[in-house]
């Protein structure tokens, strides 16, 4: 069965963007004022990269305090639903439909994330929580969930290249998309940055009056001894590390624990240590270990990893993630990559190409790079790179390698595949 929820928007607004609307932010912002939703405390989330993992181990500090917590993410592996979190809980079909309905009623003219936003606030209207936590689709200053007027807390994760045909061809020009985020007097919690994006976020903070806590300065998270410090200025906490695996989920980790001990909402120690040590988030680094898809690599003595980095800055820490793997286990490496269109594919297997000798580049159910294109760049950039018709016929060359590595990224269509072929 399909996506009966997408269809159902899509029917409603059309396409998820319209690229040849200008941002307009005032008919979303009618529309919540029609709504009137009464709304806990929010926590809103810009960056790049680290966004839904961050989320995930806030949700999870929150749920250990006993809160009851809506979340509204983006994208989605395999059901629309999946964005949309109320109350702790998932979403049926028929209640997503019905607020996209209601919102389609309001305002029809909507593009249809300006509806999933509107419908994300109906929702969490409508179901007592404690905490809201909303993380922007696109940038932040232009995107729809900055209708959000005055939450209690922001949080920008690591700044990338990403998106540069929306938001600009610079660390400095998306930094300023991402600090639109931040609000007057409300505190903002902000990841280790390249200079120039912390200069971008330090100037807006400084202009809204907002507190600012930046990684390396305010605070700071550091693994230690098999443990996970995170220090303020006025308290260090020994949590126990991330279940959740490489080095960026330290930081990722990190950054949640920080947000909760600087920011309004205070969880307690306890909450903070069992939510680090109990947040999953399907699809980062996450081992393939029972499935169909991986038996005949593991078969073979090998491993299966998945995981949804598409640009060069979550392809770094991808590659010093299994720099690490490495060191512990040398064997043959092999990256299986699909990118959709309007990625930077070079900057994307630039950035993995250290910890990879092969790599194998397969086409996307939609709009993709050529595989072959993908595979030009890896033999430019001198690894043993080929392209295969479909993800399944890359795994029948993996499961020729003695004992391999394998890890299959680019894209969440990419990952949604592999974890559908692994359940089938």
């Amino acid at each position: 069965m399909g996506d009966i929820a997408l269809a159902a928007f899509e029917r409603l607004f059309g396409p998820e963007y319209d690229h040849f609307k200008p941002y307009d932010l005032a008919p979303l912002r009618r529309v919540v004022a029609t709504l009137d939703a009464k709304l806990p405390p929010i926590i809103h989330v810009a960056g790049t990269n680290g966004k839904g993992s961050s989320i995930a181990f806030l949700r999870a500090i929150a749920q250990a305090a006993g809160w009851r917590v809506h979340a509204f993410t983006k994208p989605h592996l395999f059901k629309l639903n999946e964005r949309f979190l109320v109350g702790g809980q998932s979403l049926d079909d028929a209640r997503l439909i019905a607020a996209a309905e209601r919102v389609a009623h309001l305002a029809p003219e909507l593009t249809q994330f300006d509806a999933q936003v509107a419908a994300a606030l109906v929702l969490f209207g409508e179901t007592p929580a404690e905490l809201a936590i909303i993380e922007t689709g696109m940038g932040g200053r232009d995107d729809s969930t900055n209708v959000i007027a005055w939450p209690v807390l922001s949080i920008i994760t690591p700044i990338g290249l990403d998106h540069q045909d929306a938001l600009g061809d610079t660390l400095a020009k998306i930094a300023a998309h991402k600090a639109g985020i931040i609000k007057p007097q409300t505190p903002i919690v902000v990841a280790r940055q390249d200079r120039s994006a912390m200069a971008i976020i330090e100037a807006a903070a400084a202009r809204a009056a907002a507190p600012l806590f930046r990684a390396g300065v305010e605070w700071e998270a550091f693994a230690s001894s098999g443990r996970l410090i995170v220090q303020t200025e006025s308290q260090t906490l020994d949590l126990p590390l991330p279940n959740l695996i490489g080095r960026h989920q330290i930081d990722n980790a990190g950054l949640a624990g920080a947000a909760m001990l600087l920011g309004p909402l205070k969880p307690g120690e306890d909450a903070i240590a069992h939510g680090i040590a109990a947040a999953r988030w399907p699809g980062r680094l996450q081992p393939l270990t029972r499935g169909r898809l991986s038996a005949p690599v593991r078969d073979n003595g090998g491993e299966v990893w998945v995981d949804v980095g598409h640009n060069a800055h979550a392809g770094a820490a991808l590659a010093e993630a299994l720099a690490d793997m490495q060191r512990a286990r040398p064997c043959q490496t092999l990256a299986i990559i699909g990118l959709r269109k309007r990625k930077d594919a070079r900057a994307f297997v630039r950035s993995l190409r250290p910890a990879f000798g092969q790599i194998i580049a397969v086409p996307l159910a939609e709009a993709h790079i050529d595989p072959e294109q993908i595979a030009q760049i890896g033999r430019e950039l001198g690894a043993n790179a080929v392209a295969a018709a479909s993800l399944a016929a890359a795994m029948q060359n993996a499961a020729q390698l003695p004992a391999p590595r394998v890890l299959i990224s680019g894209s969440f269509l990419l990952v949604s595949e592999a974890l559908a072929a692994e359940a089938g």
